[in-house]
């Protein structure tokens, strides 16, 4: 049988020869697109590692700009990126960086829209398997595969424990926790990966609780 590209043997279960180019890549940019909870306007890509040697030849930069425009690796829409983002006047830019990287196949993210901006570090582990590193300057281990919330709070006495006792009010199980913070009594980040999905009244609620400035949801 002969292939196309390496898109035409990707499906669901994210199998291929390459699937940490481009699967993985794929999965980046959905998530970051999730936790922009928009499409931007304009994105910029810096590849790091085996992601700036071969992104072309694998199909990197394509699969970044699917993610971004909310495609997953099984949209046939997905080989077609290019000329979607076109039509969705998505403007894109590639930057090659020379610095060492957190991982061989690691991209920044940097996204804009109406003067709104948001930057993002995730790697490809293999597998169609992601993490993500970084949000926004806030240092995080984000798996991408689960269920996922994250917590924009201010860092204060009570204000994990409140999130904590909400969830578990909804019986919703927490599978990893982790808390990270720039600097000490000021903002904070909390990354919970959960079970289940997470339900828009159960984010309202969290979001309404003392301390807490924004709750995004990562989804499966």
């Amino acid at each position: 049988m002969k292939y196309r590209s390496v898109f035409d043997i990707i499906g669901p279960v994210m199998i291929g020869p390459s699937s940490s180019h481009t699967a993985g890549a794929a999965r980046i940019g959905l998530v970051a697109r999730q936790l922009f909870r928009d499409q931007p306007e304009k994105v910029s890509f810096h590849l790091y590692g085996s992601f700036a040697k071969t992104y072309q030849g694998h199909g990197t930069d394509v699969a970044l700009i699917g993610g971004i425009l909310g495609f997953d690796t099984s949209d046939p829409r997905l080989t077609n990126a290019v000329e979607e983002a076109q039509k969705n006047e998505l403007a894109f830019e590639f930057i090659i960086e020379n610095e060492v990287s957190h991982h061989p196949n690691t991209v920044k993210i940097v996204m804009e829209k109406n003067g709104r901006s948001m930057s993002l570090m995730g790697i490809s582990i293999g597998g169609g398997k992601v993490e993500i590193k970084e949000l926004n300057g806030f240092e995080l281990n984000l798996s991408g595969n689960h269920p996922a919330i994250l917590v924009v709070h201010e860092d204060k006495y009570g204000a994990i424990a409140s999130v904590a006792a909400v969830l578990a009010g909804k019986k919703i199980n927490i599978g990893h926790m982790e808390v990270s913070r720039k600097e000490e009594g000021k903002d904070a980040l909390m990354v919970i990966e959960v079970d289940q999905n997470v339900e828009q009244e159960t984010l309202e609620e969290i979001s309404a609780l003392d301390h807490i400035t924004q709750v995004t949801k990562v989804h499966e």
